[in-house]
């Protein structure tokens, strides 16, 4: 059983940046693959990024590409992601996700076992 929570939302004006966190309880920390998705009010979650367990690939959706960074941090039990030239319509409630993955990191929600409770992002324009 693996316990996610997330934390580093909060309100941030569109242009700025903020870092988000995911730690997860437990000592297999390093064999799972880890996502992260957002949910805007009245939309379905969506894929945001990935990484797996090692060799730590990473994938994002390509409404992000080039302005987030997901990262992990085993030995802190830890991923990351780093999101940068925030815009209005990244605002979100942003989950934490893992799964006993295989080295290539889903994109699928169906996928994954474990979910944290989530963290707004919100971005004023």
């Amino acid at each position: 059983q693996v316990q996610l929570v997330e934390s580093g939302g909060g309100l941030v004006q569109g242009g700025g940046s903020l870092r988000l966190s995911c730690t997860a309880s437990g000592r297999l920390f390093s064999i799972y693959d880890m996502g992260w998705f957002r949910q805007a009010p009245g939309k379905e979650r969506e894929f945001v990024s990935c990484i797996s367990r090692s060799p730590y690939s990473t994938y994002s959706a390509d409404s992000v590409k080039g302005r987030f960074t997901i990262s992990r941090d085993n030995a802190k039990n830890t991923v990351y992601l780093q999101m940068n030239s925030l815009k209005s319509e990244d605002t979100a409630v942003y989950y934490c996700a893992a799964y006993g993955g295989s080295g290539l990191c889903s994109t699928s929600r169906s996928e994954y076992n474990y979910w944290g409770q989530g963290t707004q992002v919100t971005v004023s324009s």
